[in-house]
């Protein structure tokens, strides 16, 4: 060993280093050993710690259970209706159908709702109800669609709404998910169900009553004596008898019963979501602007602008 150099023991193997590096080599032990590095900053030492990143892996992960619990912690803004339509569709009462469709997964339980998943890992996914059951879309004695209405909120007085279309398939599955018109969605589905000639007609549905009912509905129709307006309202009628579609009265109660649950969590400081919390936050701004222009306060208005342009 040389003049300069120092004898540095691993085990039973020798190493040979210079003191620059023997210096190097004790520091980079001590940042590995302690995580932190000291540094002088006007004179004084002050420890710099060295924080690994934190992993989100599990929070927002597809598959994780930090997924699972965000889907079962979504709340319904109104209660389902009862089951209609079809005697043969009761098969599909209380069954779930996924499938994941560019980066979203959706839950589709006929005569329940619909849920959608942002798949992937991303700060503030979406994770919420597209739909809750109502009523079904009826034309030409046939039952065209499922109307899935009032989902989470989609801005100012605007709910997401699904229609749920249906296709003869060998097996029961979510095929397309589109959204022609923001925040309402258009749901292709495939059942064995629907392969039938006659399966998805609406008149043998019906009670004795109100079949005679239509019957006589289309005797005044062929001879002349309704108008197309007329028509369309009276079979209308008949069908919300039925329970197919939902009356102006049930829908009307079904929100009022919503909107009086979302008032008293929003005075207990719970929101559906962050869009509810600034639609909540700007409702109060403007509440506060016209106290302060009844009032005469301006100066204060400039105030309550700031606080705007920050949210």
């Amino acid at each position: 060993m040389t003049e300069g150099q120092h004898n540095i023991s691993f085990g039973s193997v020798y190493t040979f280093v210079k003191p620059t590096m023997f210096l190097k080599s004790v520091v980079l032990i001590f940042i590995l050993s302690y995580g932190a590095v000291p540094r002088r900053v006007e004179g004084e030492m002050v420890n710099m710690k060295i924080v690994e990143e934190p992993s989100s892996f599990g929070i927002n992960y597809p598959y994780g259970q930090g997924g699972a619990a965000q889907e079962s912690t979504l709340k319904l803004r109104v209660q389902p209706a009862n089951f209609s339509g079809p005697p043969h569709f009761r098969r599909l009462v209380g069954r779930c159908f996924n499938s994941i469709i560019a980066d979203y997964k959706y839950n589709f339980c006929p005569f329940s709702n619909i849920t959608q998943h942002e798949q992937g890992v991303h700060w503030n996914p979406y994770n919420g109800v597209l739909g809750v059951w109502q009523e079904w879309e009826v034309e030409n004695n046939t039952f065209v669609a499922m109307l899935m209405k009032d989902g989470d909120s989609c801005g100012t007085d605007l709910f997401r709404s699904v229609k749920v279309s249906f296709e003869c398939g060998n097996a029961s599955k979510i095929v397309d998910v589109s959204e022609p018109v923001k925040c309402n969605y258009h749901l292709v589905f495939k059942s064995p169900l629907v392969c039938h000639a006659d399966a998805m007609l609406v008149y043998p549905t019906l009670d004795p009553e109100l079949q005679e009912a239509w019957d006589q509905l289309e005797g005044e129709a062929a001879r002349g004596e309704l108008t197309d307006k007329g028509y369309k309202k009276r079979l209308r009628k008949i069908l919300e008898k039925a329970g197919l579609l939902m009356t102006q009265e049930s829908h009307k109660s079904l929100v009022q019963k919503a909107e009086e649950v979302k008032q008293e969590q929003v005075k207990e400081g719970e929101f559906e979501s962050l869009d509810s919390c600034k639609a909540e936050f700007k409702k109060l701004q403007n509440q506060v602007k016209s106290l302060m222009s009844q009032l005469g306060l301006g100066g204060s208005q400039n105030a309550v602008t700031d606080a705007d342009q920050a949210t």
